[in-house]
């Protein structure tokens, strides 16, 4: 039997399990039919199930301009203000399942546009939970995700900025970027909102990760905090996989290993983690 080592930080965190429990809630409770704008979370399984209980995924302001009756819970990555203000228009019920640490950025972002600084959000620019952040500036607002951008950025404008964080990125890449700000002395105001339990959950991957034979990392493939624990591995331990749940594990990379090292995304459930870890234990 193989020694397999399972991450203590794998799994559902405190916003995802809030906001996929809300939606399961007014599944039960509402009696009306329920939405969620956006997938609530970005794992395929849960989103299926809940497909399978009538709850329908709208994206845009056009579908939900279609809507005259119903509830819709706002996705755990959080939205831009004007989507509160058309559910609103819709005389729909929102109920909000934003992630706490994001609806504290949407404050920060506010208010420090609204004093006249330009935002700066180091993160992914086509990840929902930025395209939400995004909508709170009131100001000019930059997305930052290389060195390449933010020296750009440093050499083009010279203006007063306020950095944040998508809540997911990567701990240490976020200080990298920081670093060139600070080297420039530039005028800036800067908070780590990358969330504690994703810079826990990535130390803790890569202590792992350095300590196996190989590494498997479970989570849906639109999982930004997932592909960034895949990256992080991948540094440590070259034989690491990324799979979404057990029908994806191919056994024969297994079989010359002696050390298997199991993570798992935010928005991954127990009961896929639990699987893969039986599966592992026990075939391998």
């Amino acid at each position: 039997m193989k020694k397999v080592t399972v991450a203590k930080f794998a799994g559902f965190c405190f916003g995802v399990k809030r906001a996929v429990d809300t939606v399961y809630e007014q599944v039960r409770a509402s009696g009306q039919p329920v939405y969620t704008y956006g997938p609530i979370i970005h794992n395929e399984t849960v989103v299926d199930d809940l497909t399978s209980k009538g709850v329908k995924v709208i994206n845009t302001v056009e579908e939900l301009q279609k809507i005259d009756r119903g509830v819709v819970v706002i996705r755990s990555h959080g939205v831009a203000r004007d989507i509160y203000e058309a559910i609103e228009k819709q005389q729909l019920k929102c109920v909000d399942a934003t992630c706490p640490f994001v609806q504290k950025i949407h404050r920060i972002v506010q208010k420090e546009s609204q004093n006249g600084k330009h935002i700066i959000i180091i993160g992914s620019a086509d990840h929902p939970e930025v395209i939400g952040i995004k909508g709170w500036c009131e100001g000019p607002v930059w997305i930052i995700e290389s060195k390449e951008e933010a020296i750009s950025f440093i050499e083009k404008h010279k203006v007063s900025v306020c950095i944040v964080a998508q809540t997911t990125f990567n701990y240490n890449k976020f200080q990298e970027l920081v670093e060139i700000f600070t080297k420039k002395r530039y005028d800036r105001i800067v908070l780590n909102t990358i969330c504690n339990a994703t810079e826990e959950r990535q130390t803790e991957a890569k202590r792992i990760a350095g300590e196996v034979d190989t590494m498997i990392v479970v989570g849906g493939r639109n999982s930004s905090n997932t592909q960034k624990l895949y990256d992080i591995c991948k540094k440590e331990c070259k034989n690491t996989y990324y799979i979404q749940t057990l029908v994806d594990l191919d056994p024969k990379p297994f079989q010359s290993f002696s050390h298997v090292g199991i993570t798992a995304g935010a928005s991954t459930p127990n009961k896929i983690i639990e699987e893969v870890q039986k599966h592992v234990r026990i075939k391998f």
